[in-house]
């Protein structure tokens, strides 16, 4: 099923470069199928369902600390979703019950020397994150399964 996630504001990258106001991103599958305006994709995409989210949404993180404690491997995971990243540095997840809960979840697992950059592009996998005014995450999407949102 397309869905079409919205916001205020919609960030193609991390960081500075240009935002789109009441922009939406359609999800396909685990797929980034479109971004632009709310209205032109909704025109064009009649069928899919619609989630509007407050805040910011843009490109998930990538984390590339130590992951945070928790008594299970699962937890940890959760809680780097908790966050809004969807990826992690290898090096972070050497552990073998940690790196296997990290592939079961399908957090991208990246070599620290390479991490990919973090931007919503067509065709690309559907990793986004919604970050509220105080930089908290209100939701995190991976691989177009929404897979935290804050209550």
């Amino acid at each position: 099923m397309r869905t079409l996630h919205t916001a205020p504001v919609v960030r193609c990258t991390l960081g500075e470069g240009p935002v789109l106001h009441d922009g939406a991103v359609l999800v396909d599958g685990g797929r980034v199928a479109a971004v632009g305006p709310l209205e032109e994709l909704r025109a064009a995409h009649p069928r899919a369902r619609v989630r509007q989210w407050p805040g910011t949404l843009g490109p998930a993180l990538v984390h590339d600390g130590p992951v945070p404690d928790a008594p299970t491997p699962r937890e940890r995971i959760h809680a780097l979703l908790r966050l809004g990243a969807t990826a992690v540095l290898a090096e972070h997840v050497a552990d073998p019950g940690l790196r296997a809960a990290a592939e079961r979840n399908e957090i991208a697992v990246l070599d620290g020397a390479r991490p990919r950059p973090a931007a919503l592009t067509e065709a690309g996998r559907a990793d986004l994150a919604v970050f509220g005014a105080d930089g908290a995450c209100l939701v995190t999407v991976l691989a177009g399964r929404l897979v935290h949102r804050r209550r």
